[in-house]
């Protein structure tokens, strides 16, 4: 048991690591972000510089986004090893790249693999104890703390932002599907905080992960829920075009996110509101012709004022 949680530390300590490379990859593309408003404000010559600079950097993001994948392997291989051997030669290549994030979990599970075995014992945990987890903490104050249970929404919002913003959650499927799962509750206040919760965590995946299927699954999510607080959301993606890239086979592959921002259009369309119609009003000079079309197409068959919504029956979010 105790090598089992030693390589589960390890296997953490790698996917921290890639986390810590996904944080570059948003970096850069927060720079595209702004390069691009620039080349809208500047004269040829100069948009020439910066088509340069966007090249560069998007040549970093998919070196970034392939370190992400090499980190997320090993994460996945360290507990899949099929003998010791094979697993010792894994924790010594890990030891080898000499990364301040990983070497001292790949220490602790080299020196519990040499221990003789009646020496290991001393080393098992005499009791586990069940500790909650983050989204457990924070489910538990939806029914306790006064502050989250008041008439005031703005605290349960600003609560379910800054969950949203911290360190690995938005990273961490578990956490997520907890805290979903609070959706049903039977709680109205709990309810509340955990759509909104629910909301900001896929929010940060649809527009800032590199993998863009992971980043489209959050996306279809978000499409799925009924929460009015969406709205915003999915006006923001629809706003923001952006590339990333998808595994196929075993390259890399950078795309866009036409395919999301697709499927944001048509829920805005059901959402039916004011802000959605002017949202879809801005689409005419999009730089997808896809998605210049579908708002188009909108706008003809739904030419009135927006004060819907057109709901679909019985929609539940997936994960």
């Amino acid at each position: 048991m105790a090598i089992g949680i030693g390589l589960r530390q390890v296997q953490q300590a790698l996917d921290n690591k890639a986390n810590e490379i996904q944080h570059k990859f948003i970096e850069l593309s927060d720079e595209l972000d702004e390069l691009t408003r620039q080349m809208l404000e500047v004269d040829d010559e100069e948009r020439k510089v910066l088509k340069e600079k966007q090249i560069q950097l998007r040549e970093r993001q998919l070196q970034i986004a392939e370190d992400v994948n090499v980190w997320r392997t090993r994460a996945r291989h360290a507990l899949q090893h099929p003998g010791v051997s094979s697993l010792r030669a894994f924790l010594h290549e890990m030891l080898e790249l000499n990364e301040d994030l990983v070497t001292p979990a790949v220490q602790q599970a080299l020196m519990l693999l040499d221990l003789p075995a009646d020496e290991r014992l001393q080393h098992e945990p005499e009791k586990v104890v069940k500790q909650q987890s983050p989204a457990g903490r924070l489910l538990e104050r939806a029914r306790s703390d006064f502050e989250l249970r008041s008439s005031d929404r703005g605290v349960r919002q600003r609560e379910a932002v800054a969950f949203a913003n911290r360190p690995g959650m938005s990273q961490d499927q578990a956490i997520i599907d907890e805290v979903a799962a609070a959706i049903d509750d039977q709680d109205p206040l709990v309810r509340e905080l955990a759509n909104l919760t629910t909301l900001q965590l896929y929010r940060f995946r649809a527009n800032r992960m590199a993998d863009l299927d992971a980043a489209h699954q959050a996306t279809r999510f978000l499409a799925k829920m009924n929460h009015p607080a969406v709205i915003p959301v999915l006006i923001e993606i629809l706003k923001n075009p952006r590339v990333g890239y998808v595994q196929e086979g075993d390259e890399s592959v950078q795309k866009d996110n036409g395919r999301s921002r697709m499927i944001v259009l048509l829920r805005l369309v059901e959402w039916h509101t004011a802000e959605a119609q002017t949202a879809l009003r801005t689409m005419k000079f999009d730089r997808d012709p896809h998605i210049v079309k579908a708002a188009e197409r909108a706008l003809e068959l739904f030419p009135g004022p927006w004060s819907g919504p057109v709901m679909r029956e019985n929609a539940s979010p997936e994960s």
